[in-house]
This record gives structure tokens, C-alpha cells and sequence, in this order.
């Protein structure tokens, strides 16, 4: 968000009264960091009427105000309580399947997740993650997924190229013994919402048949950088599947970070986690104060 957020600030830095003009002008400039035109009108409009009762007259207190306003914009679309996305019961089973397109990142994603996990669990004497390469149909991510394997010292379940996703989550289960945490990345080639459908629904009556009590989780991976496409994304998988949460990949000065309360606002799926980089440690879970306060550039 480095860029646009260099903006933003620039933006209220250059316009030290309030006037109407201010209001219609960041509305053109929230478009223009992704974040859609229907949500960038209500929450200027939202911010004028805010700053008209509470008689704000310094554009640096209308930033304030506008943090203000999209800290509650995220909470009201975000029903998750982000702990749970953290620290899971170690005696029952946790299936987290990453959903998304090509290019995304859902691998490294995985891999990001495994040794978070790791991490935390041994520190609580928990057994490590397992990571499932249920692409079968690109045989670069189930190798690339072995490789963060050897590295990260994590189990990998995989199978021959194009065989079944949903037979490796089987045997990923099997190996789990029922309990821990198993992390799965999917294929993101799918054409249609059907074939995605059908395959997804091969996964669940494993799932429901190997570990009905497990805690199932769909998880969204999408690229900060492609902006109002990752909604477009995000409204096909949220559709097609029950899709809990996203998870935000290359968040770096390339992310105009809009997107974001787009898929608050529009969709109600929460950010769960946003990854910065191309380390193990560069992935964090969402914090919605801290997101709000450095989209407009006050943190």
C-alpha cells in the first residue's frame, strides 16, 4: 500500500480546509486505489456528514475521521473472531483447503501457513502440520510444496500428477491420525464453477467420511496487486463455495490495499491473513485497526 498511501497523505497534506471539493475529490481518489466506486461514494459521503456534525474544519482530522470510519467498515464485515484462526484445539483435526486462481500464491501461501503453525505448536509441545499437494494438476506446485517441505521439516502428502485431489486429502487424514492440522493447497485451474464445484464436493464427503468432526476451513487466496480482479475472484469463489475468510499475498508498495473493504462491504469476508514477502515470516494475521490506520497513513 506504500504508494497509495503516499498519496493519500499528500492528498490531505495539500488541502488544509474542508470544503466540498475535498470530499468529492477522495472520492475519485479512493477509486482509484481499488476501492470500488459504489463503497468509495458511501464512505465520503459517510466521512462528510460526520465531519459536518462534529464540525471538523482541519483536513488532518478528516483522516483521522476517515480511519475512524473504515475501522468500522471492516469490523461490520468481519463475523470471525481472528483468534481462532490462530490457535486451533491440538486434540481434533483442522482442515484448511487454500482456494484460488493461478499466480496467486497459494503455495508459498501453504508453506507460509505450515511454518507458522510449527512454530506455534511447538512452543505449546503440539505435533507439526501436514501439508497436502492436492494441485495435482500442475505438477510445479506439488514439488515446490515438497521442496517448502524439506525445508520447514513438515510432512508432505502428495500424489502423481493428475491424480485425485481428493484422494490425497484421504491420505493426508490418515496420516493426521485425527488430529493437528492439515493444510492443502488446491488446484487453481478450474474453468468452470461447475468443475470446481464437483471437485470440492469430492473433498467434503472425504472429509465428512474420514473426520466428521473435524474443523473444515475454505480459505480464499488472492493477490493484493490485481485489485478489483481479486473481488472479482472473491465473488466467483464466495458463490461457488462456502468460502470462510481471505488470505492477502503480496501486500507490498505494489498493493493499493482497496480491495480490502470491498470485500468487507460487498461480500463480508473477512481478511484473515495479509503476506508481505517472500519468507516464512512474512505472512501476519489481519489487524483491522492497524490496516485501516496505514491505508490512510496515520500508523
Amino acid at each position: 500500500m506504500g504508494s497509495f498511501t503516499s498519496a493519500l497523505k499528500n492528498f490531505f497534506g495539500l488541502r488544509k480546509a474542508v470544503s466540498e471539493e475535498l470530499f468529492d475529490d477522495l472520492c475519485d481518489l479512493l477509486v482509484e486505489g481499488d476501492f470500488g466506486a459504489n463503497n468509495a461514494y458511501k464512505i465520503t459521503e459517510r466521512l462528510r456528514e460526520a465531519c459536518r456534525k462534529e464540525k471538523i474544519t482541519e483536513s488532518d482530522a478528516v483522516r483521522f475521521r476517515l480511519a475512524a470510519l473504515l475501522k468500522e467498515m471492516l469490523a461490520a464485515g468481519s463475523a470471525r473472531d481472528h483468534a481462532s484462526v490462530e490457535d486451533f484445539p491440538g486434540d481434533t483435526l483442522t482442515i484448511i483447503l487454500l482456494l484460488g486462481v493461478n499466480g496467486v500464491g497459494k503455495t508459498s501461501t501453504a508453506a507460509k501457513l505450515g511454518a507458522r503453525y510449527a512454530a506455534r505448536g511447538a512452543a505449546d509441545g503440539a505435533r507439526k502440520p501436514i501439508l497436502a499437494a492436492a494441485d495435482t494438476f500442475r505438477a510445479a506446485a506439488v514439488e515446490q510444496l515438497k521442496i517448502h517441505g524439506e525445508r520447514l521439516g513438515l510432512r508432505v502428502v502428495a500424489h502423481q500428477r493428475g491424480g485425485n485431489p481428493a484422494a490425497v486429502i484421504y491420505d493426508a487424514i490418515e496420516a493426521s491420525a485425527g488430529k493437528g492440522i492439515i493444510i492443502a493447497d488446491t488446484a487453481g485451474r478450474m474453468h468452470t464453477k461447475l468443475a470446481l464445484v464437483e471437485e470440492l464436493k469430492k473433498i467434503d464427503r472425504v472429509v465428512e467420511s474420514k473426520s466428521a468432526g473435524a474443523n473444515y476451513l475454505k480459505w480464499l487466496v488472492l493477490d493484493a496487486t490485481t485489485g478489483r480482479n481479486a473481488l472479482a475472484q472473491a465473488e466467483a469463489f464466495k458463490e461457488a463455495v462456502a468460502v470462510n475468510g481471505a488470505i492477502l499475498t503480496k501486500c507490498d508498495s505494489s498493493a493499493k490495499g482497496g480491495v480490502v473493504f470491498s470485500l468487507a462491504a460487498d461480500l463480508r469476508l473477512p481478511v484473515l491473513f495479509v503476506c508481505s514477502g517472500e519468507k516464512y515470516e512474512d505472512i501476519a494475521p489481519f489487524d483491522a485497526t492497524s490496516y485501516a490506520e496505514e491505508f490512510v497513513g496515520i500508523a
